[in-house]
């Protein structure tokens, strides 16, 4: 057992969501899913700023549109995709979204990037954080190089051994809060 924030989890699980930061990290944009009002799905790309110690990802967003309405009328319900198809990595992760108006979290996070989108800053009245606590998520992810993926490729197309072709791990976040509560 390890102790993260406060709470006690499986090492496997520890290992298993390290391996999913660093798949998130190195894929930067994840595209955001929300149910609308018609029960149609629409996604929007987001930059991820961080997923924390405790299975949190971090996002700016303007607080007041189409996709945190969807959410929060969804039960705060939402779905993250990551794909790199020139390494073959891919993630999914289910969640549960808030909005977060924490001025010096937003401070901690803030990057240039964001200017183009919130050209007042952190100051400025439509800028919130979302934060979305992972719930479950699946990842998938090919060895390192174009060399090896086609290797095992090659292996999968001879023996019918899919192993070859990489790894699907599925995991579960640590439940902390429910969505109203504090961070």
């Amino acid at each position: 057992m390890l102790a993260v924030g406060g709470m006690r989890i499986e090492r496997q699980a520890t290992d298993e969501l390290d391996r999913l930061a660093g798949l998130i990290e190195g894929i930067k944009v994840g595209m955001l899913t929300t149910i609308g009002n018609d029960g149609s799905m629409r996604s929007r790309p987001l930059q991820t700023l961080l997923m924390d110690d405790r299975a949190r990802l971090w996002f700016f967003v303007e607080a007041e549109s189409p996709k945190t309405e969807e959410m929060e009328a969804h039960d705060h319900q939402v779905c993250l995709t990551y794909a790199d198809p020139d390494k073959m990595s891919f993630v999914s992760v289910s969640g549960t979204g808030r909005l977060v108006r924490d001025r010096e979290r937003m401070r901690e996070l803030w990057t240039p990037f964001a200017k183009p989108w919130f050209p007042r800053g952190v100051d400025d009245p439509s800028l919130a954080l979302l934060e979305v606590r992972l719930d479950k998520a699946e990842l998938w992810d090919s060895p390192g190089s174009a060399t090896m993926r086609m290797t095992g490729l090659l292996k999968a197309l001879g023996t019918g051994d899919k192993a070859s072709l990489g790894e699907n791990i599925k995991t579960s976040g640590p439940r902390t809060a429910a969505p109203g509560d504090e961070t």
